[in-house]
């Protein structure tokens, strides 16, 4: 956890497009320090006897397929469950299914539901009800793409059954989405299994312990409060009064400007990945070896630190750091030079004389951050013949210039599902694969990787990515969760958990 004193200029409660950002800092500033002045127009307000409040859109559905990101999904964590639940490490540990098995062909997964699970009412917890959510989830914006594998879906006696198209050992990964009872999905706080449920009562909006919670561990609270908000601007405000006491938020990706004065920030990484790609469909790119050079002028630690204030992990490889995955012994450390050492090879140098590049770095200008990293990429990469001039263009024009492959090199953004499938990066057919980047020994070694996920498969896919350099990744970003100054200790927040452990938090409210 780490405690500032925060004048933001901006913060946003999902993860969306835009950012507020200075492109160079100067090394005496602190990125997050304010001004006695500036300190002045916040009102610090002493944290309520005893109540641990958070902000609610109460003109929006809890429903966790269909609500928006943010606020509700923060308030749906403790309401709803997943037959899994991710880890720190982005492992997906069993929760309302209690064990599964797979075919032999990898292809058929049949996963046993949790004895003795019910929903808030008391209801039976079903496969029924697996699969209705599921089916909703199948056309949902937030989980289309992890259906996408998916042949058919059926219940048995107390289990239910996937059939994939494709192979995928990590498809369990994929299975973290909530659960609601079927039946319920229309009402504005559909039923869960969570360790919560929400009521209203002469107070107002509130959640309460479930007593009907299958769960041995009894969550810290026995009632959290709701703070009505209109709109995202609102909860922000809520937060900055000590209204509410929680807040989620992407602070590489914001827009509501708001004084939130002293807070503790503890950030949880996700699967969101910046990455550097190419057009290999231009000539000047599509060797490797340029794509391969280019990698060694990106200073990722720098970029993550400086560029990014440290709210995001540097990687080499498409897979988070913090999965055991990660290939960290395959890493080339950054060295300054190494880069421009490449390209004076007598090969390349005679090339480039003979015909110096000038290249295009496309980037989304409402993400001031993602502005400053392009900016500081192309500046790295200006050298020894080859010259990048960034070109910042406003959303629509940027996805237009992409789709119709208007530019050498491009500042883009995914985020990835948990078992770490790049095809739409790196596949002829990927939906995100504007560079038309196409081999057959990546395809292959992605293939191997998904049937059977370990570390050697992820060793032989790193290395072929590694030797054909379709993307150079550059960062993990990491989610923020904020909390007024000394109000919790041991909170251990996860991307789609920022409540996780709450059985383990202490509180210290004042008297």
């Amino acid at each position: 956890m780490k405690r500032w004193t925060v004048l933001l200029c901006a913060i946003a409660l999902c993860l969306s497009l835009t950012a507020c950002y200075e492109a160079e800092i100067p090394e005496e500033e602190d990125f997050w320090a304010y001004t006695p002045e500036e300190a002045a127009d916040v009102e610090e307000i002493s944290h309520a006897a005893q109540i641990f409040t958070l902000p609610y859109l109460s003109s929006q559905t809890l429903d966790p397929i269909a609500c928006p990101d943010g606020v509700q999904q923060v308030i749906g964590s403790l309401l709803y469950e997943g037959l899994f639940t991710l880890d720190e490490h982005f492992e997906p540990q069993p929760l309302l299914c209690s064990s599964y098995s797979c075919s032999a062909n990898g292809l058929t997964y049949t996963f046993q539901m949790r004895d003795g699970v019910t929903f808030s009412n008391g209801a039976s917890f079903t496969a029924a009800d697996v699969l209705a959510t599921y089916r909703r989830a199948q056309i949902s914006d937030r989980y289309a793409a992890r259906f996408a594998n998916v042949a058919a879906m059926r219940t048995g006696r107390n289990s239910f059954t996937v059939t994939l198209r494709q192979p995928d050992s990590a498809f369990p990964a994929l299975l973290d989405i909530p659960i609601v009872k079927s039946g319920t999905e229309k009402d504005p706080v559909p039923l869960g299994t969570g360790p919560y449920l929400f009521l209203t009562d002469s107070s107002g909006p509130c959640l309460v312990r479930s007593e009907n919670w299958w769960n041995d561990t009894v969550p810290a609270l026995e009632r959290i409060e709701l703070a009505s908000a209109k709109d995202a601007d609102t909860a922000v405000y809520l937060f900055s009064a000590r209204s509410a006491h929680l807040l989620t938020a992407d602070l590489l990706s914001a827009t509501t400007a708001a004084s939130l004065g002293s807070v503790d920030l503890t950030d949880a990484p996700t699967t969101a990945m910046l990455f550097l790609g190419f057009n290999t469909a231009r000539a000047a790119l599509a060797e490797p070896a340029t794509r391969i050079a280019m990698g060694l002028a990106i200073d990722r630690d720098a970029i993550a630190t400086a560029l990014l204030a440290g709210h995001a992990r540097a990687a080499q490889f498409p897979i988070s750091p913090l999965s055991p995955l990660y290939p960290a012994a395959m890493e080339v450390p950054y060295t300054a030079g190494a880069y421009e050492e490449q390209l004076s090879l007598p090969q390349a140098d005679d090339a480039l004389k003979a015909q110096p590049l000038e290249l295009t770095l496309l980037v989304n200008a409402e993400n001031s951050f993602k502005t400053a990293v392009a900016e500081h990429l192309a500046k790295e990469l200006t050298a020894a013949h080859i010259t990048v001039t960034p070109v910042i263009l406003p959303w629509n024009e940027y996805l237009e210039a992409l789709e119709a492959g208007r530019f050498d090199l491009w500042l883009g953004e995914v985020r990835l599902t948990a078992d770490w499938d790049i095809a739409s990066l790196v596949d002829a057919n990927g939906a995100l694969n504007y560079g038309k980047f196409s081999n057959a020994d990546v395809d292959s070694a992605l293939r191997a990787f998904l049937n059977n996920e370990s570390a050697a498969t992820a060793k032989t896919l790193c290395a072929s990515l590694a030797e054909q350099a379709p993307i150079q990744p550059i960062v993990f970003k990491s989610l923020s969760v904020l909390t007024p100054e000394g109000l919790i200790d041991g909170m251990s927040p996860t991307a789609t958990h920022p409540l996780r452990s709450l059985d383990q938090w202490v509180f210290h409210f004042s008297s």
